[in-house]
């Protein structure tokens, strides 16, 4: 198990115990909290959120269902590895999403949303070199979001949102990759000011080499390990 610990569960009064830890270890993953290929300790987990095994048990099997942990015979459980394939196949689909987004919210986006979204580029520049694996994320998803908004396109948030869970993995793990940051923040810069000066190409082509560029940092770490 790596360097790394779990907060204590808070009952929340409307949901089952057994749901509290299966969202939260869902979570850990695709934030990157547990690396892939990471064994799964269920004493070690349960201890750690303070509750007994059984709840962590039945969250282990439900995350194998959903692909996110792989139990192998004889030695446990482990988070999933992320294949060269999978990195292609789902950044393969969102680069012409985000494309059509980017041109979309060129054509669309009010003046009032484009604010926004120069506002949101401050404030990811002062985050820059927070190690804060939540807040960056966070930061680069929400920026992403205002693009959708701003296209005015519901099928394409609601195709974005069913890729929601691999392309979150994928970019918890790619924009903390060194250098990473820096370079997403500078592709979000040139992104937002194509959108403000309404040039549809031109937001196009770079909301696809953003998605492309995140694509290769994620397959240079695939095949680091």
């Amino acid at each position: 198990m790596s360097e790394r610990s779990l907060n204590t569960i808070k009952l929340e009064n409307y949901k089952p115990l057994r749901d509290v830890v299966f969202e939260t270890l869902r979570e850990a993953i695709l934030k990157g909290v547990f690396k892939p290929g990471e064994r799964l300790m269920e004493n070690q987990l349960a201890d750690e959120m303070g509750v007994s095994r059984t709840p962590v048990r039945e969250a282990i099997r439900k995350l194998e269902l959903e692909g996110l942990v792989e139990a192998i015979p004889r030695k446990g459980a482990y988070v999933t590895e992320i294949s060269s394939k999978d990195v292609s196949e789902v950044f393969e689909i969102r680069a012409a999403l985000e494309s059509l987004a980017c041109g979309l919210a060129a054509e669309r986006a009010t003046p009032e949303e484009i604010e926004e979204m120069e506002r949101h580029l401050v404030e990811e520049n002062e985050y820059l070199h927070n190690d804060d694996l939540s807040l960056t994320v966070n930061t680069d998803v929400d920026l992403h979001a205002l693009i959708y908004k701003a296209a005015r396109n519901e099928k394409i948030s609601s195709l974005i949102s069913k890729l929601k869970d691999q392309v979150f993995r994928l970019r918890s793990t790619s924009i903390m990759l060194p250098g990473r940051k820096k370079e997403s923040l500078l592709e979000h810069q040139k992104i937002v000011q194509a959108i403000s000066q309404r040039d549809v190409e031109l937001a196009q082509k770079l909301g696809q080499e953003h998605v492309k560029y995140a694509e290769k940092a994620m397959q240079e770490f695939v095949r680091r390990k």
